[in-house]
């Protein structure tokens, strides 16, 4: 099949222009383009023009100012629309027009949002609306006060006099939440807006909110979707489209987006928001799976799409249609589309986008209809694969062109993989080296935007650096080089994944390679799941990294074996014949092709970097056949980062900061905790340690005492969760839920006076969220949030007796003023060892695992 007839004209190169950040994310996941979710408060519709400001009155200097703004956002010029807008704003304000002053503050939000200023731009709106002692940090913010702050914004919020100002206002202030992950606050601000469209009444305004609070229930989709099980999943493409029928709470959420687009599609007198919506609409019944309702609705689409005059809004409407068409093609050949129809949609608008000069919609275009040559047919033809290589390259220049980093990863991904596969394996390494380094690049824009968009991270960033992996362990004996470079791949990974958790970025963190650490009985292993096979690097001190490689069996998901080993160790009983063969599995894996290596090196401490569901499991209860990992060596585990030099802490002298609560906290759901109050006298004996119990325990309290003592150890005997969604990671103080954002806080001002950090953070009592396969991510990002030199976590709440004595057991050992060199690592190993001469089932010992510096 041949489709390059469509593209009749050459790719022009033009002036670079500034555009949506992280429109790229939100095409992969069929989302709505920035360019179809705003309708903004224009102002006249007069060409720009020159003046002298001696010569016109302030009205009118506002009223042109606003109305060159509009032309300047229209082009895509966002950061100049914005400055244009505010010195709108300024000129209204001396012409004494409050709602002219609040029009334009609205537009530079809207502006502020189209750069994915998202921060910003929800302060701008605040201040449109003159709230006071309240910014969009606080508001976002998950801690115990967090209701009396939103109560307080939508008292202010309600009690301002309906306007038409007020109901577009709202809508963009729902919008914004909803990009900074505060959707709970999003829906209630959209709901406020739409009761005021209503009594307006504003039956346009009304649609475009209905549009908005589709776009949150979508979002909560999106947040559900990412804790349902992912297992046996395709290998992903550049040009995959990951949708599989959603089930449960997320489907529930997208059948609800579903239903608002309708209705804002319904009730729309606007051409552009009845697209919008039912496109949106498109988007998430491809999710839910409801391929008949899709058939019915993109027709109607494409129909009404014709009747649109070229403009960006034009433009993004027909890339977005033509990716849901690709999808509903990838899920059913039945009444889908050709792929010379998609193809066709795609073309014809990289062609109307050289005639609007929008370089960075016409690359969009041409590296999507690359993907369509990619998959023309189930096994493309070479001539096909050159063309759509080609396409992807033009695609890959504009967005160099435009410093549009957010989507040259992804064109360079797709070159990379295109060349993979037609076998140029030194051509695919180049453009996925390229592919990895801009997205380290994007770091920081990724970690200071929305975690809902960063919710296609395991589709759309994660593939690039295992598929880079897989590209350098192809070979049977790979060279240092190689190693090395696919090493620091999978520690860039567990870096950028703990930022898109904890939304920050961590590179200033000026990480250590734990390989450099002068600790000659220390063994770093590094396991590497990739589809077909795990691939383990072995790091031993002073020697040339090791490699080995297993296949994977086909006729078991390695993901399912893991969850099963995981079930296991959570009942007490976990010693029967099924739990020991499937620890032995994985410690066949992982272990046995090195064990007489690790041996001969004298290695007494294992320290794994782990990869995805393998950090579910505690590498302390692996069994060989005869003995358990923690009775051979200690264990430890890194996330890779803010590791400092490993070297014992000369002439220790504990000082513990031990917070517990032992009591039911009113209000809370979870039971007491009776054992705590033991645990914690326990510990006051064998250290010098100050206590706070139950009530004491408050997170002001917890931070007075940091910073008024040099605690060497900070103990929190309570309840509190480890997810992959960063709501639902916390640490229960009594006056409420501290965040892992929230405890680098608290830990902040004692680094500014004590630049010595926290040797180690004891959380006791916590645990994994359940149904949560990347609930451990949640552990290392509160390890390397905290800062402190090592965390003792529980990866499940293990009976409150056990924890004691495990605890006691663990400070007598490592307090021990007459062996000071006794390392964490060890303190814990003996800990775990006396648990398991007491009771033999790994559900009482070996739930408790060490981040970070062992020693």
């Amino acid at each position: 099949m041949r489709l390059r007839w469509y593209l009749v004209d050459g790719v022009h190169w033009r002036r670079a222009r500034r555009a949506l950040l992280l429109v790229l994310l939100a095409l992969l996941t069929v989302v709505s383009v920035p360019a179809l979710s705003k309708e903004r408060v224009t102002g006249t519709n007069k060409e720009p023009v020159t003046y002298h400001s001696s010569q016109i009155s302030q009205p009118t200097k506002a009223s042109q100012l606003s109305s060159q703004g509009e032309k300047l956002y229209e082009a895509g010029q966002f950061s100049e629309a914005a400055s244009i807008w505010q010195q709108a704003a300024s000129a209204y304000e001396q012409a004494g027009n409050k709602d002219g002053v609040t029009q334009s503050q609205i537009n530079v939000a809207e502006a502020l949002q189209a750069l994915g200023h998202y921060p910003q731009a929800c302060n701008t709106l605040l201040q449109a609306f003159s709230v006071v002692g309240l910014d969009c940090r606080q508001l976002t913010q998950s801690n115990s006060d967090r209701q009396q702050r939103w109560d307080a914004l939508l008292k202010t919020l309600e009690g301002q006099p309906n306007s038409l100002n007020k109901t577009i206002g709202l809508r963009s202030l729902g919008d914004v939440l909803q990009k900074l992950d505060a959707l709970e606050l999003s829906s209630k601000i959209l709901q406020l807006s739409l009761n005021v469209a209503r009594g307006w009444p504003s039956p346009e305004n009304e649609s475009a909110v209905l549009l908005s609070l589709g776009n949150t229930e979508q979002a909560w989709g999106n947040r559900a979707r990412a804790r349902e099980d992912s297992t046996n999943e395709p290998t992903p493409t550049p040009w995959r489209c990951m949708y599989r029928p959603s089930m449960g709470a997320s489907k529930k959420f997208y059948q609800q987006a579903a239903l608002l687009y309708q209705q804002a599609a319904s009730t729309s007198v606007s051409p552009s928001i009845w697209i919008k919506a039912q496109l949106n609409r498109l988007s998430v019944l491809l999710k839910t799976g409801a391929l008949s309702k899709v058939r019915d609705v993109w027709p109607q689409i494409q129909s009404k799409l014709k009747d649109l005059p070229p403009s960006r809004t034009a433009v993004y409407a027909q890339i977005q249609l033509a990716q849901s068409l690709t999808c509903l093609k990838q899920a059913s050949a039945v009444d889908a589309p050709s792929w010379k129809e998609i193809a066709q949609t795609f073309a014809t608008a990289a062609k109307q986008t050289r005639s609007l000069n929008d370089q960075k919609a016409e690359s969009y275009a041409l590296g999507y209809l690359g993907r369509v040559y990619a998959q023309t047919q189930k096994q493309p033809g070479a001539q096909d694969l050159s063309y759509a290589q080609d396409l992807t390259r033009q695609a890959l220049i504009l967005a160099q062109s435009n410093n549009a980093t957010e989507i040259t990863y992804l064109w360079q991904w797709q070159l990379g993989y295109l060349m993979k596969i037609q076998g140029d394996i030194t051509g695919a390494l180049s453009a996925y080296t390229e592919a990895v380094s801009t997205l380290q690049a994007l770091r920081s824009d990724l970690a200071a935007t929305s975690t809902n968009v960063q919710f296609s991270f395991q589709e759309s960033v994660e593939p690039v650096y295992r598929q880079m992996v897989d590209l350098l362990l192809q070979s049977q004996q790979p060279n240092q080089a190689n190693l090395k470079q696919a090493r620091d791949m999978i520690e860039a990974l567990q870096i950028a994944e703990l930022e898109n958790l904890l939304r920050c970025n961590l590179q200033a963190a000026s990480p250590v390679p734990i390989d450099l650490e002068a600790d000659p009985t220390a063994a770093v292993i590094y396991p590497i799941i990739l589809p077909d096979r795990i691939e383990v690097i072995l790091s031993l001190s002073g020697q040339p990294l090791r490699h080995y490689s297993k296949p994977l069996p086909k006729e078991q998901n390695l993901e399912d074996s893991l969850q099963m080993l995981r079930q296991s160790l959570l009942t007490p009983n976990s010693t029967g014949p099924s739990f020991l063969k499937l620890s032995q599995q994985v410690y066949n894996l992982l272990i046995e092709p090195v064990e007489i290596e690790l041996e001969k090196s004298g290695v007494k401490t294992l320290v794994f970097v782990l990869d995805g569901p393998l950090s579910q499991i505690p590498m302390a209860a692996l069994y060989d056949g005869k003995q358990f990992l923690i009775e051979k060596y200690a264990v430890t585990i890194s996330p890779s980062i803010q590791l400092l030099p490993s070297q014992p802490v000369a002439g220790r002298q504990l000082e513990v900061l031990a917070a517990g609560i032992s009591q039911k906290i009113p209000g809370f759901s979870a039971p007491a905790l009776p054992k705590v109050k033991d645990e914690l006298e326990q510990i006051s004996k064998v250290s010098r340690t100050v206590l706070l119990r139950d009530r004491e325990f408050t997170s002001r309290a917890l931070q007075t005492q940091i910073n008024e003592r040099p605690f060497s150890v900070v103990h929190l005997a309570t309840h509190g969760q480890f997810s992959s969604q960063p709501d639902q990671t916390y640490i229960q103080a009594w006056d409420g839920s501290i965040t892992p954002n929230q405890l680098k806080l608290l830990l902040q001002s004692r680094e500014q006076s004590r630049p010595k950090p926290i040797d180690l953070l004891v959380l006791s009592a916590c645990d994994t969220a359940s149904g949560d396969r990347r609930a451990a991510l949640g552990l290392a990002g509160v390890a390397v949030r905290a800062g402190a030199r090592s965390t003792l976590a529980s990866l499940w709440q293990v009976n409150d007796n056990s924890t004691a004595e495990l605890m006691t057991s663990f400070y007598k050992s490592f307090a021990n003023p007459t062996d000071s060199r006794v390392a964490k690592a060890k303190a814990l190993q003996s800990a775990q060892l006396e648990l398991l001469h007491r009771y033999k089932s790994p559900f009482y010992w070996a739930g408790y695992v060490l981040v970070g510096d062992w020693n």
